[in-house]
């Protein structure tokens, strides 16, 4: 989907902190591979999902283990930060995974894993009522 101007701006900028979060990250935490993000301009900020892939899923135990994961969610937020996004719930917005997740539950296949957990995410369903 092609985004306008001013969506396109913001996606940019976050691209520039995430990729100094991403970059930092690669020095501090071992296992630590690369990270993504998505979101729908539409409700921005808060549909913004950050994912930090991981080599292995031990990897994610050893990082969560050793409290690395505050670390790189505190840089991310900061990161954002710098550029005007203000994310509410950093906690929400950044998720984990790993390189042998992906290989073992979608064959290595990224785009299709990562659309996958957008479709998860639940609508908000506030102000409706129920049938």
């Amino acid at each position: 989907m092609k985004l306008n101007k001013t969506s396109q701006k913001i996606d940019n900028n976050v691209c520039k902190a995430l990729t100094i979060a991403c970059e930092s990250a690669l020095h501090e935490i071992e296992g630590f591979e690369w990270l993504t993000h998505r979101a729908s301009y539409t409700n921005f900020p808060a549909s913004l999902v950050v994912t930090c892939v991981f080599t292995t899923d031990e990897k994610i135990t050893a990082m969560l283990a050793n409290k690395q994961d505050a670390f790189l969610r505190d840089n991310i937020q900061k990161q954002l930060l710098k550029v005007g996004v203000v994310v509410k719930n950093i906690n929400h917005a950044v998720r984990f995974d790993s390189e042998e997740a992906c290989l073992r539950q979608h064959q290595g296949q990224w785009p299709e894993r990562l659309a996958l957990n957008i479709s998860k995410q639940k609508p908000n369903q506030k102000g409706r009522a129920l049938h």
